[in-house]
Formats: structure tokens, sequence, C-alpha cells
């Protein structure tokens, strides 16, 4: 009968019944609809993340001090920028080890609830602040209560689990090599991954891959730190360390307390046409906001230094820095725009990316009345020399350098009494921040002149991985300006 009835079934082109889909209580999703390791993979290649803290209570302080309203406003403003995915970092000390606390479990449940609302996935970082790699078995636990609520959850779409892991650590590569397949036996469809922090950077990723030959990863975590000029070089040693396995760049950013908020701006931009280059589709920001004394735990040395408050998308007041916009952009119309370096020289000078060279020569000042176009332009005035060569005005272009790819660069520039040397020069760097060559331009005549275009054009040469666009004036008595600067 069962066989009279299929073959019924077959010929009408119906299919046979199945069991019904249930839904889980807690999420709502029907096991019909559950994520696979392949979705969820997916989905972590492509993600639009941000790392994040609250401005009044980073690391661990975030669980302890756990602000629900405070978080929802963030997340919210978050997902105005176009982020679909948060990525956060659970501590044990903060959590309870080995058993994990009621009321801190509630927390996460409420910080992944409150991510959803502004239809944003979350990515967990485990272990970070915790070396206790002889506490195999502790940590299997504490890391399978911590994950069991989210295995087929798909709010949550990765687990990394050690932040800034060190494979040189004999103890920590033999304590992860049991940990993936017990987290994998209880989570199997959930992405596996670790980090490397900055300074270990693609040597880092390739130890940790050998390291884990019989327990592979599901994609490797890049933490980018270095020069943003030479980004792209970096991103594709990376990507070769791990090859076949795909890589996300799970950190990146700079600090504006040494560098401006526009050259902060600047770095993120480089560092998105870079990944958008080598293919990498999820570029991770360090971190929504910026942090109020106070914020980080003062057990931590990272309190202790001051580069750490200031890598936020947005002031402590919640203002945004000009990196806001170039995240904004680069999230939800894919362009990151030169406008970012401020080539004609309108915006301030905490939004320029533009810096000294050779202060001691001379510095370029930004002056009002006399621009050729908009209302300023840069002013060299009574400049001399060093034995390291003339004074100018640095920046670098946002677009990837590339070698045997063909660069122009240009700039105006008018004089009253100049003398010396007024010229604009591209300068190349291999991928170890290694001088190369330059080329130069033009040189602006001596006294006083109308604007005048300079204008260099070059290949990029052998092993270039990097480029600067000097504007200089040197030996100068006189005074020299320069405006609207183009480069492709």
């Amino acid at each position: 009968m069962r066989a009279a009835v299929l073959a019924c079934a077959l010929s009408l082109g119906v299919a046979v019944p199945t069991a019904p889909a249930t839904a889980d209580q807690v999420t709502g999703v029907s096991s019909a609809a559950l994520p696979t390791l392949a979705s969820r993979l997916a989905s972590v290649r492509v993600a639009k993340s941000l790392n994040y803290y609250p401005s009044n209570a980073a690391w661990s302080s975030m669980w302890t001090a756990f602000d629900a309203p405070r978080i929802e406003a963030d997340l919210a403003k978050a997902a105005a920028l176009g982020a679909d995915n948060v990525r956060v970092i659970v501590f044990p000390q903060a959590f309870g080890y080995p058993k994990t606390l009621g009321a801190y479990a509630e927390r996460l449940s409420t910080f992944i609830g409150i991510a959803a609302k502004n239809r944003m996935t979350v990515k967990l970082t485990l272990f970070d602040w915790w070396d206790g790699y002889t506490e195999t078995s502790r940590s299997i636990n504490w890391a399978k209560g911590i994950l069991a609520p989210y295995a087929n959850d798909p709010r949550v779409i990765a687990v990394e689990l050690k932040n800034e892991f060190q494979p040189d650590n004999a103890a920590a590569v033999a304590w992860v090599r049991k940990v993936i397949p017990a987290v994998r036996a209880v989570a199997p469809a959930m992405p596996l991954t670790l980090s490397v922090d900055g300074q270990t950077g693609a040597p880092g990723l390739a130890k940790i891959k050998k390291a884990l030959a019989g327990t592979p990863l599901d994609y490797y975590d890049f933490h980018f730190y270095g020069s943003s000029e030479r980004s792209l070089a970096e991103i594709r040693k990376a990507q070769a360390a791990v090859a076949p396995s795909p890589i996300v760049i799970g950190e990146t950013g700079l600090s504006s307390v040494s560098d401006s908020e526009g050259e902060q701006a600047a770095f993120l931009a480089r560092v998105f046409r870079a990944a958008r280059e080598a293919g990498v589709g999820s570029v991770s920001p360090w971190t929504f906001t910026d942090f109020l004394p106070g914020a980080i735990p003062n057990h931590s040395a990272v309190s202790e230094k001051p580069a750490q408050y200031r890598f936020g998308l947005h002031h402590t007041d919640g203002s945004p820095k000009a990196a806001a916009a170039v995240v904004k952009d680069a999230w939800t119309t894919g362009v990151t725009p030169n406008s970012v370096l401020n080539l004609s020289f309108e915006a301030t000078a905490e939004d320029s990316p533009w810096r000294s060279n050779l202060p001691r020569a001379g510095i370029a000042k930004v002056a009002t009345g006399t621009a050729r176009t908009g209302r300023a332009a840069a002013r060299f005035t009574g400049t001399t020399r060093t034995s390291a060569g003339l004074p100018s005005l640095v920046t670098s272009p946002i677009t990837p350098v590339q070698p045997g790819h063909r660069w122009r660069a240009e700039a105006y520039a008018r004089g009253a009494a100049a003398t010396g040397i007024t010229e604009i020069t591209l300068s190349w760097f291999d991928g170890n921040g290694r001088w190369l060559s330059q080329h130069n331009s033009n040189r602006l005549p001596h006294g006083t002149t109308n604007w005048t275009k300079l204008a260099v054009e070059a290949t990029a040469p052998p092993g270039a991985a990097g480029v600067q666009l000097h504007l200089k004036s040197g030996d100068n008595s006189g005074t020299v300006w320069f405006d609207d600067v183009a480069m492709s």
C-alpha cells in the first residue's frame, strides 16, 4: 500500500509530507531555517561589522556595569552607519568562571536581542584577558555553557575562541587543539576563528594554520594596525599565509591621540579600499566610540595607554568624528571618496590628514584670503632645509599602490618674492616602509607669480607598496601658497 501511495504521489508531482517544522522558543526560528556552517560563514565574509564597547564602560566593565538603554541607543547609531554585525567580547572573569553566572548569561542574551532589534547579528569573542591554558576541562565547560544557547541561533554568526592568540605559546596551542573539537561538538554549525595582534600579523596567522592542521579553523581574523599606506600589501600577505581559507579584518583603526581625526579617517579609507581590492569583504573598525576617563578597568595595562581612549568613530559626547562618515560611505555606497584627503585645504586642522615633514626647516600653515578656489590654501614662508631635504606637507592617497600602475599628481602654486625650490614629489616605499625612489614635478619660478600648475606623472616602481605626495618649498625667503591638489 505504501508503494502504491508513493507512486501515486510521484505521478501527480506532489511531495510526500514530512514532519512539521518546529520553532525555537527563544528565537522563533523554524528548524527548516536553522543556520548552517556554510550560511553563517558566508555572512561572516561580508559582514559590515563594528567592534563595540560603550564610551563609559569598556572591556569587562561593559558587562559588570551593563547599561541596556545606552547599548540600545549606541547600536541604533551603529545601524544607521550601515553596520549589520557587532563584535562583542565575553570575559571569563566577568561572567563567572568556570561556571557562568546566570545574571551575566542574561546580559549576553539581552545584548544579542538589542542587536537583533537593530537588524544586526553578533560575533562572539571568548577568553580575552585569560591564560589558564592548563585548565582545559573547565574552560571547555565554560565555553559550552556560553555557546550552547546560540548553537542554532541565526543571530550569532561566529565565535572567536581567543582574542589575539599567541601561536608561539605551546600551552596555548595545546589548549586550543582540544577546545576546537569540543566546541564543534556543541555547536557544529558555528564558524570558529582565532585572531592575531597587530604585531604578530601574517606570520602569526601562518603559524596558527600550521599548528592547527589537525583541527582547522573555518576562517582567520586579521587585526591590522600597521601603515595604512601599505595596507594592500599587508592584507595580501595575510591572505597568502592561510590560503585557501578566507580572512576578515576583525580590527583596524588609528587613535586620534597622536594623529589628527582627519588622518584617522584617511587610515580607514585606505584600509577599506585595500580590502576591496584584495577581495576581503568584511572590515571591522575599532571601535564605535572614544572612551571616557575611567571607562577602561584600571587593573588592565590598557587603561594606562592614552591612545586606547581615542580609537572611536565618535567622540565621547556622541558626536561623529570624520572617520564615521568614511565608514558609512564604505558600508552604504561601497565608495570611499577622495574628499577625506582635504585636497583643497578647506577642512579644519583636526579634520585634515596633511602632516608636516621636516618642520625644523619650515611649517606650512593654512591661510585664508589667498586661495585659488574656496577660501583656504597652504602657505610656506621663510623656509630653509635640513640634511634630510626640504620641508613639505605630506599625505598619501587612499587608492592602494601596486607596482607598474601609472600615477599622476598635481597642485597649483603661486609665489610672492619666492626663492629656492618649490615643487611636488611622489616618494615610493616598499612593503617594509623602505624608501625606493621619487619623481619630481616642474618647479615654480622664482619671484612673484600667478597660480601655476605643478604636475608629476610616474609609474610605481617594482616592489612599490606605498606612495607619499609631498608639497615642498625650501630655501625660500619669500612666500608660496599651494591649493587644489589632485591624485589619481
